[in-house]
C-alpha cells in the first residue's frame, strides 16, 4: 500500500536525503510505493536551530535517519549527547527509554517523534529552573 504525502504550495519534504519542494501554484499529492525515510519541513531541525542539548540530540538522530550512509557516525553523536543530557536531567529517563526502544526496533521515525517529547521535557525543566528577574530600581523599597 502506498503512502500518500500531500504538499502545500511552497512546502518542502525530505525523502531519502533529497529535499523536494512543491514549487507549483497549488497543492500536490505524492504516492510513495516503497519504504522511504521522509520528514516534512515542520519536522526538520537545521544546524542553526540546535541551541539546546535536546535539540542537538534530535538533530543527530535526524541526520542518522536522513543520511543512512553515515548512520553509525550520527548515532554515535546522538548517544554522546543523550548520555550528557541524562546526567543533567535524570527525570527524562522514561522518555529516553522510549527513544532507545524505538531505535532498537529500527524505527528511527518513531524515535524522532519521541525525541520531540524530550525537547518538550527540556522546555518544562528549564521553565522550572528559570531565575526570577532582578527588581528594577523603581521597585526596590527605599530604606528609611
Amino acid at each position: 500500500m502506498a503512502l500518500q504525502v500531500n504538499l502545500k504550495k511552497g512546502q518542502k519534504i525530505i525523502i531519502n536525503g533529497a529535499v523536494i519542494e512543491n514549487a507549483g501554484n497549488r497543492n500536490i499529492s505524492l504516492n510513495l510505493h516503497n519504504k522511504a525515510s521522509l520528514l516534512r519541513d515542520s519536522e526538520v531541525l537545521g544546524p542553526d536551530d540546535c541551541v539546546t542539548p535536546a535539540a542537538r540530540i534530535y538533530y543527530a538522530l535526524q541526520c542518522a535517519y536522513i543520511f543512512p550512509e553515515k548512520y553509525e557516525e550520527h548515532l554515535r553523536f546522538f548517544y554522546l549527547h543523550l548520555k550528557e543530557y541524562i546526567k543533567a536531567a535524570p527525570s527524562c529517563a522514561p522518555i529516553v527509554n522510549d527513544i532507545e526502544k524505538e531505535i532498537d526496533d529500527a524505527n528511527l521515525y518513531g524515535a524522532l517523534k519521541k525525541t520531540q517529547e524530550l525537547i518538550n521535557h527540556e522546555a518544562r525543566v528549564l521553565e522550572n529552573v528559570r531565575q526570577p528577574e532582578p527588581a528594577k530600581p523603581s521597585e526596590v523599597p527605599k530604606s528609611t
